[in-house]
Parts: structure tokens; C-alpha cells; sequence
């Protein structure tokens, strides 16, 4: 008989030739468990998605009573179904007043897609702006828009009209013109390496859009839901983004994405044509429910409060000769080392000693601290220890 590993190679899509292939059989809290019951410290949340850690009870809770009551029922925005309604009614609460329509995904590069096409069908132009090294999703719009030309040059030609501008290059900032339908950014570079932005590079660039009609598209896929110290991270700006696009940790570990917007754009998405953004899974009750369960659980506890010092105690904790530099915010870090040899065999003494980190898209000199925010401060120095001899050993 064939192990669950040759089955996983022989037909599962692979998306590279050396996959972990780890046997993850069981999640609690901040931990994995594999079939021979070895458990790791997830430092990695499943790249940002369990913000609230595996299987939280109030969401398990969620999804249990949800099932109880119905599945799939129609394309979404066809039935008035309540874990929608709720959950969508939720997120705007915690809004500003110009963010008070959502449209639900099933994942955040189709939140990309969605915002793509308001953006055109709300300004009547067609240029789309993104940064040099950011991500917004694999599928064919979001590539285009992305900044990395090793990634995406294999799959051109790509959607025309895009353009990349260099981010934290004020220069670059006059490039945004009349032409413009949106420019897509990340308040944080994620895939890049956790960069921030430089003071007052947002406010220009908010500004720029507003001065020629462009539409500012905030992409807070990963920065969302407390990871960075506030539930949203444009909160830590005070600049107010005419899209917001969101995933991972918006479904609570289930797939969910969504744009968010002002009803008066959104209505363009209406009429000429009827039915001009369609989808049929996107919104599931079952994931809006658990979606909403994890909003809450933020929104009632002091996990985003507690965000700032445990980013200090990893910084604290990180000093050693074979860290460079540690770059990011909040639980969204990027740990800097020499090269690409060393990140990959930390990250295999990390996973042998029960310890998951991974690299950056863009930047295979770091390694990704992006945990769960329930984790402790003990498992915080567990993990900085495991870290640190690993790169002593190398």
C-alpha cells in the first residue's frame, strides 16, 4: 500500500521540488502535530491566516452551528443569507464610514481581481499602478500588478496597462497621472521582507491619487487583523484607502477574501454590465461564520494590544552574530541573514527541533516570524533560542 506521502507526490499538484511534505495530522493553539505525534511551534500562522491560532474554540463553535443550518445555497449577493450579513455588518463597524460595502472572495488574490475591475469600471480608465517586489495574489491580474519580474516573466504576456512604480521612491510618486485607475500597495512590503514604509510615503501617495482621481487600493491581506499592533494597519497612518482588500486571517483559518469599499463605488458593479463581478463560493456561510467568531475573539480580547511587546521581546530575543538586521512590524517580521544557503538550513535545524518558519517570496535572505498572536512569551523565547542555535551550529 502506498504512504500518504507517495499519494500526496504522485497526485497532488506540486507547486515546488522540494515541498516540506511534513504529515500534519492534528492543530491546537499555536502548535502542529505530525503522524508520529512530534509536535512544532508554528511560527508562520499558515503565512498569516490563523491570527487567533488553530482551531480557536469559538470558531470551531461557529462552524458547527452553521453547518447545522445550510451550505452552499446560490451565487453569492442572490440570497439574503445571515452569516454574510453579519459578518459584513461587523467589518464595516470597525471601519471608517467610507469603507461600508464589502464584497466577498474566496481568497484574497480574487479580492485583487474584484478591486482590478471596480477600479476601471469606476474611473473609466484602465492603468493599474503597483510597487516593484509587491504581492497580491498568482492568478493572471494580480501578477500583473505584481513587482517581481522573475516570478511572473514566465507567464507573459500579462494583462497590458499596468505599470510598476519603485516603492519608497518618492520620485516615483509623479508617475501616478490622470491615466491612472488605482495604485495597489501594501502599507507593509510582505513577500519583499516585511518593509516599511518611509515617513510621509503613504500620505503622498494618498494624496497624489486624490489630486489626479486615481483610486488608492490598500492590499491588507496579510497586515490585517492585529498582526501589525492594530486591527487595520492603514489605522497606524490615520490615511483612509478608497479599496481595502483582505484574506488569510479574515476567514479564521477558512477560505475567505473580500474587497471593501463605499456603496457608491460599488454600485458601478451593477448596471453596464448587469452582474459585472460574480462568484459562486465566495462569502460560504460557513466561512463567514468562522470569519466573524475570529473578528470577535480581536475585537474582545487584548491579543492586539499585547502585539507591541511581544514584537519587542522577539527583538530583544534575535541578537546574535549571524543576524543582519530584523526588519517589519508587530508579528510580521523578517529576520535577516547572510544568504539564501544559511535561511534554508536554518529553517530545516528549526523544523527538526519542532520549530516551523519559512523564507520570503522576494527576499530568500530572511526567514518569516509571523505567529499566531495567542502565542506566549515563553513560547516567544523558545522559539528566539531554537533560532539562535541553529545559526550557531551553521
Amino acid at each position: 500500500m502506498l504512504t500518504q506521502r507517495q499519494l500526496f507526490l504522485s497526485h497532488l499538484a506540486q507547486t515546488s521540488p522540494i515541498p516540506l511534505g511534513l504529515e500534519i495530522v492534528r492543530a491546537e493553539g499555536c502548535y502542529l502535530y505530525d503522524n508520529e505525534g512530534k509536535k512544532y511551534l508554528d511560527l508562520i500562522s499558515g503565512i498569516s491566516v490563523s491570527n487567533i491560532g488553530h482551531r480557536h474554540p469559538k470558531i470551531i463553535n461557529a462552524i458547527k452551528d452553521q453547518v447545522d443550518k445550510y451550505l452552499h445555497l446560490m451565487v453569492y449577493g442572490e440570497y439574503i443569507q445571515a452569516p454574510q450579513v453579519a459578518f459584513s455588518k461587523l467589518l464595516t463597524d470597525n471601519l471608517p464610514s467610507s469603507l461600508d460595502c464589502v464584497y466577498f472572495t474566496n481568497s484574497g488574490t480574487e479580492a485583487t481581481e474584484g478591486a482590478m475591475k471596480l477600479a476601471k469600471r469606476s474611473t473609466g480608465r484602465s492603468e493599474i499602478i503597483g510597487c516593484i517586489n509587491s504581492y497580491h495574489g498568482s492568478t493572471q491580474g494580480a501578477l500583473s500588478i505584481a513587482g517581481d519580474e522573475w516570478f511572473k516573466n514566465a507567464f507573459r504576456p500579462l494583462i497590458p496597462g499596468t505599470r510598476q512604480i519603485r516603492f519608497n521612491n518618492f520620485d516615483d510618486i509623479e508617475l501616478i497621472s490622470a491615466n491612472t485607475a488605482a495604485v495597489f500597495i501594501e502599507p507593509i512590503q510582505g513577500e519583499a521582507g516585511a518593509i516599511l514604509p518611509k515617513q510621509g510615503y503613504l500620505d503622498s501617495i494618498r494624496n497624489r491619487c486624490s489630486e489626479v482621481g486615481a483610486l488608492l487600493v490598500f492590499d491588507e491581506i496579510q497586515t490585517a487583523f492585529g498582526r501589525t499592533g492594530m486591527l487595520f494597519n492603514f489605522q497606524q497612518h490615520n490615511i483612509i484607502p478608497d479599496i481595502l482588500l483582505l484574506g488569510k486571517a479574515l476567514g479564521g483559518g477558512m477560505p475567505l477574501g473580500a474587497f471593501i469599499s463605499s456603496n457608491s463605488l460599488m454600485t458601478n458593479l451593477t448596471n453596464n454590465p448587469v452582474l459585472g463581478h460574480i462568484t459562486t463560493f465566495g462569502g460560504h456561510p460557513v466561512c463567514c461564520a468562522a470569519g466573524k467568531a475570529a473578528l470577535e475573539v480581536l475585537i474582545e480580547s487584548d491579543l492586539i494590544s499585547q502585539v507591541p511587546e511581544k514584537e519587542n521581546l522577539f527583538r530583544k530575543q534575535l541578537i546574535h552574530p549571524g543576524i543582519r538586521a530584523i526588519h517589519g512590524q508587530g508579528m510580521l517580521l523578517a529576520v535577516e541573514l547572510e544568504d539564501f544557503d544559511i535561511v534554508q538550513k536554518v529553517i530545516q535545524y528549526c523544523i527538526s527541533n519542532g520549530l516551523i518558519t519559512d523564507w520570503f517570496l522576494f527576499n530568500d535572505k530572511c526567514i518569516r516570524i509571523a505567529p499566531p498572536l495567542t502565542i506566549s512569551k515563553e513560547e516567544i523565547e523558545w522559539a528566539c533560542s531554537i533560532i539562535k542555535k541553529a545559526l550557531d551550529q551553521i
